[in-house]
């Protein structure tokens, strides 16, 4: 495969100097890992799915992913081939990226939901020549399925199956025999290691606004982050680390697999999210850190507190990818004991801001916190002139984490001649320099030329008695532009109408001109596999008038 990672080169030089870029990849991390602490605790691989608990100290995950690597030469792979794979967070998973990192070969996870019509786009488009997935997960045959697909993807020469028990299973082909003592081992490890340049890692956006694009990044781009981000929680060799948060997603396979071996520190993973057993998991192995998404903190309060056993050492929670209520911030805080973090990133360049910890707790709740070492921020207008403070406008960022741009879509990388990429985003700047995202510039509406503030209205909305889901998306109106519409998903056994709706958003004191002149009530929202909500096809129901 030829990666077309344009944006690398021009900012080399630049983010050397800087620091950013440290010219180490994984391997390195993990070779020093070995030689500081080799029988210390590196991975413990919880699955709810199959009831199985594996536990590997840094010796044992190093000579793991050298006899994947020599399994993988077997099968074929070399330098910047694209290996693929389905997998849940496991020891599976980390072994393979690895492995792959042995070979310069480039590890493309894909979430466990994806079916068909997404596998077949994505395995296509990244020209995969190895498969990796679970034989069943959540009583589904991904083997199965993928097997099906093979014939219409002429590039890919192996399914590999975790937990099957033929000739194309994982064990049989890759984890089983004792290949790192074959004579040509050697040889095969330490011949065609990967730049800190190369592309180590291929991941498909979420597809909210139509086609995924395959975002490439680097050992320095994603190590430049993860470093900063680190740092800025205070993280070091002595935590532990609990990963729930899908590792095919950027944060699970940031933080989760990257973020440990880089520091030394012992990652747990869970394959199925369940608050119950993650709470024992933080008391068992003694968690110090955790992250994931609004649910995932609103669960496992509630959990902690009905249950009336503490996680004393949980330190940070670090809570993304949607705002968080001020109030779960405040009874996240006095269930768990733990500092809340906020944040905000992308899959093109891992976390751009988050809290700090020693801010004031209000901070997680009303902002997407500041920018991490080596990341700048712009606000701008349509001419992409700077707003004035707490006013909305487009997010750029400029960050050494920056991808170096999508597979086969140079013309969308979306980055200009100075650096900046347009995030897509809409956003503020408070007066301390802290960020608030205000929702996707394609969500924005226009109603007689004024701006309607979508993301609080959808936040009023939320807090309704009868809503469990909401989003607002614009429909064309002759005399003032656009107009507002609410899809709305009731809570189960409640309902919402028109007039009830314009009731409470009167209620909250909302001006006229914001609320919304349609209602749509779904029983479900389309959205991606991440659980993002595609607002454009939102959009495209509209225009079949189903109200």
């Amino acid at each position: 495969m030829d990666f077309d990672a344009v944006l690398i080169g021009p900012r080399r030089a630049a983010s050397v100097a800087a620091g950013h870029w440290q010219d180490r990849t994984v391997n390195d991390y993990l070779a020093a890992c070995v030689s500081a602490r080799p029988d210390a605790p590196a991975l413990t691989a919880v699955s709810l799915d199959r009831g199985t608990v594996d536990r590997f100290t840094w010796s044992e995950l190093a000579r793991l992913a050298d006899r994947v690597a020599v399994g993988l030469s077997r099968l074929g792979i070399g330098a910047q081939d694209v290996v693929s794979c389905q997998l849940p967070n496991g020891w599976h998973l980390t072994v393979l990226y690895l492995a792959c990192a042995r070979l310069g070969a480039v590890l493309n996870p894909l979430m466990p939901i994806f079916r068909e019509r997404e596998l077949s786009f994505m395995l296509a488009h990244a020209q995969s020549r190895v498969m990796v997935v679970p034989q069943v997960f959540r009583s589904f045959g991904h083997a199965q399925m993928v097997r099906g697909l093979r014939e219409a993807l002429p590039a890919l020469r192996h399914v590999v199956v975790a937990g099957g028990d033929g000739a194309d299973s994982f064990e049989a082909l890759l984890s089983g025999p004792r290949l790192e003592d074959e004579p040509d081992a050697a040889n095969i490890l330490l011949g065609c290691r990967p730049r800190p340049d190369d592309v180590t890692q291929l991941i498909y956006t979420s597809g909210t606004t139509g086609e995924p694009k395959g975002v490439m990044h680097t050992a320095n781009t994603l190590y430049a982050n993860i470093v900063a981000y680190a740092g800025r929680l205070r993280l070091n060799g002595d935590d532990v680390v609990l990963m729930a948060s899908p590792m095919a997603h950027q944060t699970g396979f940031m933080y989760g697999l990257l973020m440990p071996v880089m520091l030394g520190a012992h990652a747990v993973l869970q394959d199925i999210w369940d608050p119950a057993r993650a709470a024992a998991l933080i008391r068992e192995a003694g968690v110090t850190f955790t992250m994931g998404s609004t649910p995932f903190l609103t669960d496992l309060a509630r959990v902690v507190t009905e249950s009336g056993m503490p996680v004393p050492s949980l330190r940070t929670f670090l809570c993304a990818g949607a705002p968080i209520p001020g109030a779960l911030v405040e009874s996240a805080r006095s269930a768990l004991g733990a500092t809340i973090v906020s944040a905000w990133g992308m899959s093109e360049n891992g976390a751009v801001t988050t809290t700090l910890p020693d801010d004031p707790e209000a901070r997680a709740s009303t902002t997407d916190g500041c920018p991490l070492p080596g990341v700048e921020v712009r606000v701008v207008d349509g001419a992409n002139v700077d707003v004035p403070t707490g006013e909305t406008g487009r997010l750029l960022v400029r960050a050494c984490s920056n991808f170096g741009g999508y597979l086969k879509r140079p013309h969308l990388n979306s980055t200009d001649a100075d650096g900046w990429f347009d995030t897509g985003d809409v956003a503020r700047l408070d007066a301390h320099g802290y960020l608030r995202i205000a929702g996707r510039s394609k969500d924005v509406i226009i109603r007689g030329g004024e701006n309607i503030p979508v993301l609080e209205v959808e936040t009023l909305l939320y807090r309704h008695p009868a809503v469990a889901q909401v989003a607002i998306v614009a429909y064309p109106d002759e005399r003032l532009g656009e107009r507002a519409c609410a899809f709305v998903v009731p809570r189960a056994g409640q309902s919402l109408d028109m007039a009830g709706m314009v009731d409470w958003l009167r209620q909250q004191k909302m001006a006229l001109q914001y609320i919304p002149e349609k209602l749509v009530v779904q029983d479900a929202l389309p959205a991606t596999p991440a659980g993002k909500i595609q607002k454009f096809r939102l959009r495209e129901l509209l225009r079949g008038d189903p109200a």
